[in-house]
């Protein structure tokens, strides 16, 4: 298939980056229908470019993202429940959007670096981040974090769309490195992930304009989830979120993200434009959130139980499963044993949690800056010093016990 140019555009919605002409199916359908390989019921379909990438997979592949997606899923609940239990301040369910986050997370090499916001915990499943490493920030015992090249995966951010502007930086610092475009091993590129609601930020905005401008090796990964919190999508954009790209020369492609294998092939060819030197790629998941935007959030104000029901019958999960069924590719044995293995991290996690003990409180006042600084040490030894004023009070407070 020959990918069109910049005299030849794919289609009437399409709007060609300056200098990497994208592949036919990466452009925005004409009617922006998300790309689909996997329905609901399990059954496969065709796509004349995605379908040859979505082949790749295997059916040990494929049985690996129906685990990765059953852990995260069990996990997340567990991690719910901890919260309703008083165990954990807070909790981003990412219930309902397993197959947007596996599955691309299953495009990428080990060198790809990818940035999180702070619902992807299927992403730190699949990039091997032990789950319980998302736990301390949440019971507010730390400000959270982990070593980012253990696993190329850098710290949650909380701040809505910061890290979009983090994830082109470094694309830009790695083009820099000529780690881009060498048609050999070296080459890596960047991915991040965002929501719907992300979208309405300056920083989303600038970012686009920053990686368009660089031709910057950074794939944006927008989970669409019809609700940022209480706010739905048609009401921040009166058009599909995927063609905000085209508007800044960056090529779009709008996919089902409950389709774990469709969400795979369009995150493979876009990275694998962005190692190659060709630009980036915007990708718009349509997925839904079925759980609540955070453990403080109550759903039931703004949106219809038939709505959620709808979805459900697209539970991403299920059509994996109904799939690996119906192609002979697993049996009971091997659900069972994902279950029993889901369980058991789930199980681990609630250990872990109710572990967690706070240090002192000066430990707010670490990593805030990555060399010394003058303020932070000063408000730090203020602490330590207000801090000791209550020993006497805690030794009288113990002998009167």
């Amino acid at each position: 298939m020959t990918a069109p140019t910049a005299s030849t555009p794919a289609g009437d919605t399409a709007v060609l980056a300056t200098n990497a002409p994208y592949p036919t199916g990466a452009s925005l359908h004409p009617d922006d229908t998300p790309v689909q390989l996997l329905g609901p019921t399990g059954e496969r379909s065709s796509h004349p470019f995605y379908g040859p990438i979505a082949a790749e997979l295997d059916d040990d592949r494929l049985r690996a993202m129906y685990r990765d997606m059953v852990i995260t899923r069990t996990f997340d609940q567990e991690a719910t429940r901890l919260q309703r239990q008083g165990e954990l301040g807070l909790w981003a369910p990412s219930l309902g959007q397993e197959a947007a986050q596996v599955g691309s997370a299953h495009a990428y090499t080990a060198d790809d670096m990818v940035f999180p916001s702070y619902r992807e915990h299927g992403v730190a499943q699949v990039r091997g981040l032990p789950l319980t490493d998302l736990l301390p920030v949440m019971r507010g015992v730390s400000h959270g974090g982990w070593d980012p090249f253990a696993h190329n995966l850098a710290v949650q951010t909380f701040v809505i769309s910061a890290h979009t502007l983090h994830a082109v930086g470094y694309a830009m610092g790695i083009q820099r490195d000529g780690r881009v475009g060498t048609g050999t091993d070296a080459d890596r590129a960047v991915a991040v992930y965002h929501g719907d609601g992300s979208t309405s930020q300056g920083d989303f905005n600038e970012s686009l304009v920053f990686a368009a401008s660089n031709n910057a090796p950074v794939v944006f990964i927008c989970q669409n989830n019809s609700w940022a919190i209480s706010v739905p999508t048609a009401t921040q954009s009166r058009v599909p979120i995927a063609r905000r790209g085209p508007g800044v020369g960056i090529p779009a492609v709008r996919v089902d993200g409950n389709d774990v294998i469709a969400t795979y092939a369009v995150t493979a060819e876009a990275m694998r434009r962005a190692r190659a030197g060709e630009g980036p790629t915007l990708i718009e998941a349509v997925t839904y959130r079925m759980g609540a935007h955070t453990t403080s959030d109550d759903p039931t104000r703004y949106r219809t139980s038939e709505e959620e029901e709808s979805w459900r019958q697209k539970d991403p999960i299920e059509r994996l499963r109904l799939h690996l069924v119906a192609t002979g590719a697993a049996d009971e044995d091997f659900f069972q044993g994902v279950e029993a293995d889901a369980a058991e991290v789930a199980r681990a996690g609630r250990e872990f949690c109710l572990a967690l003990t706070p240090g002192p409180v000066a430990e707010i006042f670490d990593h805030v800056y990555s060399l010394p600084h003058q303020q932070v040490e000063a408000d730090r030894a203020a602490m330590i010093e207000f801090e000791s004023g209550f020993a006497d009070t805690e030794t009288t407070d113990q002998e009167a016990r």
